[in-house]
């Protein structure tokens, strides 16, 4: 079976490929009747199914994270495109290219984590810098921390975004120590090399990208609290005032309580790393937008992290596409 991108779906076409369950729900039309409610998945991004007829025979026969075989037509419903099912079964893992389901980086990931090591390698604090060693020398945390993604939905979404956004993150960080030289440029470089750490555990990627139950349950800011707190334990001469001034630093880089900080940036290094983390997050989120926009406008529409039309002129999506490769849903 041929495989068809979501991303290049539109309304009217015939479906029938394989892709993945990233959600199934039991509900009832108004009249009481039984209907499945579906959002498949694959690299090229998501979109809701409808299963109407056969309710019986198929509400038990594939899970969550399942692939499956699906054959059904493309529609716009209420502006959205949909995918009314005819028939579908669930594909065992030799029919399909995990490749198909799954994104990754685009830039090279030893490139990447050849410039983060580069850039730790200034640390001058024996303590932060056994910190860092203790985390970077890890294989096993290597592994995971290279393969991760860096959110679910929004920012750096697939496999390496997290090595990706932790390296634009300590690059723009070291570029801003150069601007302001009374910033603790080791305090800083440490903090975000490590503020994210905690999405190793925060996030499940192996099949699709979603939240595992310490993500649901504590976020990857409490998780990257206490794995640094963990290594710092192992560090008896570790000075408590660095390490509180490290631990702040990580817990409050989302900058507002109501964006999941327990505690809101009080210090130099504190506040340049939660404007630095937002800006990449930002600026990464906005290329996906425009990466994904199709049609003939300029103009994206509001459905986005933005809530709000963004301006993508063709030229622009276009080199976006080039830029990112032919993992970018179009």
């Amino acid at each position: 079976m041929a495989k068809q991108l979501i991303g290049d779906l539109e309304p009217g076409a015939e479906v029938k490929s394989a892709f993945i369950v990233s959600r199934k729900e039991l509900r009832k039309t108004k009249a009481g009747a039984p209907y499945l409610a579906l959002e498949l998945a694959d690299k090229s991004g998501k979109v809701d199914a409808r299963v109407w007829d056969g309710v019986g025979r198929y509400k038990d026969a594939f899970a969550e994270k399942d692939y499956v075989a699906v054959s059904g037509r493309a529609e716009r419903y209420r502006d959205q495109l949909q995918v009314v099912v005819n028939s579908l079964r669930r594909c065992g893992d030799d029919e399909v290219d995990a490749a198909d389901f799954l994104r990754v980086v685009s830039t090279d990931r030893a490139e990447l984590e050849g410039e983060l090591r580069q850039a730790l390698e200034e640390v001058r604090s024996t303590h932060l810098r056994g910190l860092l060693l203790a985390f970077f020398d890890d294989q096993e945390f290597m592994r995971r921390f290279t393969t991760a993604p860096a959110a679910k939905n929004y920012h750096h979404p697939y496999l390496g975004g997290l090595l990706e956004h932790t390296a634009t993150t300590v690059r723009i960080c070291r570029m801003i120590c150069d601007l302001y030289p009374d910033i603790d440029r080791d305090l800083l470089i440490t903090a975000a090399a490590l503020h994210d750490i905690g999405k190793i555990q925060e996030l499940d990627y192996d099949r699709s990208i979603d939240f595992s139950d310490a993500g649901r349950f504590l976020g990857h800011l409490l998780l990257s609290d206490e794995m640094i707190r963990e290594r710092i334990a192992c560090m008896p001469e570790f000075p408590r005032d660095l390490a509180m001034r490290l631990r702040h630093a990580v817990l409050s880089h989302h900058g507002e309580l109501e964006w999941g900080s327990p505690k809101r940036p009080k210090t130099l290094e504190a506040i340049v790393l939660h404007h630095v983390d937002n800006l990449d997050a930002k600026v990464n989120s906005f290329r996906e937008i425009v990466g994904r926009a199709g049609g003939e406008s300029s103009w994206t529409d509001m459905r986005n992290l933005f809530k709000r039309p963004l301006y993508a002129p063709r030229s622009m999506s276009q080199e976006m596409e080039l830029d990112l490769g032919e993992d970018v849903p179009r």
